[in-house]
């Protein structure tokens, strides 16, 4: 029989969300007194700062100098659309989704943009599509790692580096957690808000030379809104990669993000974030291994998020249970939890199947993440004895 007797101690931060997600450890409003407030964002001095955090994002990402780096409106969001709007449409394009997000770009290309020569490979939450049938004669749009899915993508090995199409690749919950292999990738978008725990709003756009070259030499079909244009007079305009950016930015924001990226320089770069956000997804995978009443959405171990951790309950206690049953389960052990100040926003995305879902990026401290896991227990067995006795 499961304890019953509520945990003693909760997380210092039960902050779990998987975005916006948890601040870096140690964030106070005070790492903003030197933001540029007040002044146009085309001043010197603001210019600056945006171009210092381009800077800082390629040093601590990794991204090569062959690639450029923009920051644009609209969160991931806009980034992506930004791709989708201006590169789509000159060869076929293959679209993976396996989750929501991806879900979302298949609607905008074949609904919004109506491409003919479009192709979807979809999987079910917690699958991949079969990689292999992948063409890469035609542009590809994928997500590296699905948010309300915890299914990723294991690597790039199954992109060719002679591939003919673009790869357009929203990478917004793996970036700075995954190792995102950038020759084989064209397109690579992320926002603030999750690994780094930044503000919202602002998304970061990466450019190869071949999605330089597409932007240069070919002009859709349809009409691209202001805050998607990305060239005038067939060139690009480079002044966007250097931190002139194409709408009014929060320069509040600007310094958050400045602030999370010198806390990861601090902490070790990128390797040490990857491995912040590894030992993190492994406290969650040995707790699910000692404990029969939960189970990863993942089936695979090998696909399975190091960030947006997504469980489920488990044959042995789904068994008998229709799916509004444990939907009704999962939504009363996060709301248990809520309740009890132990952990916020751990539901399930809701257009995900019924379950949890646990951010583990490098901003949550581990700790807090094994302080969790008895309240989890508990939570569960609260709930299922409230059933019982109703």
């Amino acid at each position: 029989m499961m304890d019953m007797k509520k945990p003693a101690r909760r997380p210092a931060n039960p902050l779990f969300s998987s975005g916006p997600c948890a601040k870096i450890p140690g964030w106070t409003p005070t790492l903003l007194n030197e933001a540029f407030l007040g002044r146009s964002h085309r001043a010197k001095d603001g210019k600056a700062r945006l171009k210092r955090a381009i800077d800082l994002t390629r040093e601590v990402l990794q991204v090569p100098d062959s690639h450029l780096i923009g920051i644009v409106p609209a969160s991931d969001t806009g980034a992506v659309e930004m791709a989708l709007w201006t590169m789509l449409g000159a060869r076929g394009v293959d679209l993976l989704a396996w989750e929501s997000f991806g879900e979302g770009w298949v609607t905008d290309v074949v609904k919004q943009l109506k491409l003919a020569e479009a192709r979807v490979l979809k999987a079910p939450y917690g699958q991949l599509p079969d990689l292999a049938e992948v063409d890469f004669n035609r542009d590809v749009v994928f997500t590296w790692n699905g948010t309300t899915s915890g299914v990723r993508v294991p690597d790039a090995n199954w992109i060719p580096a002679d591939r003919a199409g673009l790869t357009i690749c929203d990478a917004t919950s793996a970036a700075f957690a995954q190792p995102l292999d950038f020759e084989k990738l064209d397109v690579v978008t992320f926002s603030w808000q999750k690994v780094l725990g930044g503000e919202a709003a602002h998304g970061m756009l990466i450019l190869s030379p071949r999605a330089v070259e597409r932007l240069e030499t070919y002009t859709p079909a349809w009409p691209v809104p202001k805050v998607f244009r990305m060239t005038k007079g067939g060139k690009l305009i480079a002044g966007i990669f250097e931190g002139e950016t194409i709408n009014t930015p929060s320069m509040l924001c600007v310094e958050d993000y400045i602030a999370a990226l010198d806390w990861a320089k601090r902490l070790g770069g990128l390797e040490a974030l990857i491995a912040r956000a590894d030992a993190n997804a492994k406290t969650i995978a040995d707790w699910v291994a000692a404990t029969d009443w939960i189970d990863f959405l993942p089936e695979s171990e090998a696909i399975r998020s190091n960030t947006s951790v997504c469980l489920r309950l488990s044959d042995k206690a789904a068994a008998g249970l229709s799916t509004e049953d444990q939907a009704a389960i999962t939504k009363a052990i996060a709301s248990t939890l809520d309740k009890e100040g132990a952990a916020f926003d751990i539901g399930a995305y809701r257009d995900a199947p019924p379950g949890l879902r646990i951010w583990c990026g490098a901003t949550v401290e581990r700790a807090d993440l094994q302080d969790l896991l008895p309240w989890l227990d508990w939570a569960y067995a609260t709930v299922t004895a409230a059933r019982r006795a109703a």
